[in-house]
């Protein structure tokens, strides 16, 4: 763990979601700042928080904030969409360090890319819900058209590691042929699993709709936020990274090793009950 003493820029980024899902933005941040040392939390004991309320993802987020935090972490990244979505606000409001979520980068990257003003959103229903991609693409342009659509299987998917087949392929078909009926040319990943399902969506979709992963946008709001705040690590030295997650860890091994092409080593199997009391 690293000593409350440290200075700022020597303590790590910490990351939390839902479970494995929060790797796409993990990868993105390493790919972004390599000298960065990350604590990743996946709560893969609730997964999914899609599917919870409001009430009780505020609650979760809450929880898995003031664990990072007890890890000495600089700043908090919400990878997950759901809780980006419902709990950001509050946890920016009670918190005393920088709290960045996904959904505005991938809103801001999805305007940039747009040519038709047609958007479609897909995440859980939670996230679908909450209206809150609406809301921030007509807010920033009002004369877009979005289009959004709850894909609630693609979690269970993604956290087995089911990314490809015909399974996968005939439920992505169902859930995407509104969007094609539509006229979209930009499709934003609202959920962090949904990029390890890309090859699948854009097999479905075709060339003529842009994929839109808020991870890659996160991440360079992300730099650009530590160098505002004078406190990213230049250091030169290769940083240690922890996974931690509140479920057994061998499925998020199995998910998280595929998919960052690298050993994750000793995953951590966190009790949050007992680390809060």
């Amino acid at each position: 763990m690293i000593s409350g003493t440290d200075p700022l820029n020597k303590r790590p980024i910490g990351i939390f979601d839902s479970g494995v899902g929060g790797l796409t933005v993990v990868k993105q941040v390493m790919d972004a700042l390599p000298c960065e040392a990350i604590v990743y939390f996946g709560d893969t004991a609730r997964v999914p928080y899609g599917t919870k309320s409001a009430r009780a993802v505020q609650a979760f987020a809450v929880q898995d904030t003031e664990f990072l935090l007890r890890q000495n972490v600089k700043m908090v990244i919400v990878a997950c969409h759901t809780a980006s979505s419902v709990a950001l606000t509050s946890l920016a409001g009670r918190f005393d360090v920088p709290i960045l979520g996904v959904v505005e980068p991938g809103v801001d990257s999805a305007l940039k890319n747009t040519k038709n003003g047609k958007i479609g959103v897909i995440g859980t229903r939670g996230t679908i819900a909450s209206r809150t991609y609406e809301e921030q693409l007509l807010a920033k342009d009002p004369g877009v058209q979005v289009f959004p659509k709850a894909c609630p299987l693609f979690v269970p998917f993604a956290e087995e590691g089911w990314l490809e087949g015909e399974i996968i392929f005939k439920v992505a078909e169902t859930y995407l042929k509104p969007f094609r009926e539509s006229g979209i040319d930009t499709l934003i990943l609202g959920c962090t699993h949904y990029p390890l399902l890309k090859r699948v969506i854009a097999q479905v979709l075709g060339e003529g709709v842009a994929l839109i992963d808020s991870a890659t946008e996160t991440a360079r709001v992300v730099r650009k936020r530590l160098y505002e705040l004078k406190i990213a690590n230049d250091s030169q030295s290769v940083p240690e990274h922890r996974f931690t997650v509140s479920d057994i860890p061998e499925p998020f091994r199995d998910v998280g090793e595929r998919f960052l092409g690298k050993k994750l080593g000793r995953i951590e199997q966190i009790d949050l009950e007992k680390v809060q009391a």
